[in-house]
């Protein structure tokens, strides 16, 4: 069954929010070694349960349409098979698949409410 592996927060300042987050929960970013302005985030210890994510650049500017919350990203077997899945029960494509280097296909996709959510499958041997 896919379950909920990683959360993502959009930031106009991701060292600021980085900052944030440290001083108000603990929590240990550290910026990722990859091309984008990523950074990682761990809410806690391996051995406990929750999820950790990133903190990532703002995509667009904050407007009418624009992401203000955490992504969700859920671990699938097949991004091909799973946007279909999507599509068939209403829900919509918004960021065809990509490759992550050395991480796998990720697909951003919003649910029939209009929530959106990304569909990742594990690949290592993406460039």
């Amino acid at each position: 069954m896919p379950r909920v592996i990683h959360f993502e927060i959009p930031a106009d300042d991701p060292e600021r929010a980085a900052d944030f987050y440290t001083k108000v929960f603990g929590w240990e970013v550290k910026k990722w070694e990859g091309p984008q302005d990523y950074w990682m985030v761990m809410t806690g210890p391996e051995k406990e349960p929750g999820i950790n994510g990133a903190i990532m650049k703002r995509l667009v500017p904050i407007a009418g349409d624009s992401v203000i919350a955490y992504i969700n990203s859920i671990s699938v077997s097949s991004v091909d098979e799973y946007v279909k899945r999507i599509l068939d029960n209403g829900g919509v494509l918004t960021m065809p698949k990509v490759g992550i280097s050395k991480v796998g296909w990720l697909a951003y996709c919003k649910d029939t409410e209009g929530n959106i959510f990304g569909i990742l499958e594990e690949d290592k041997n993406v460039k």
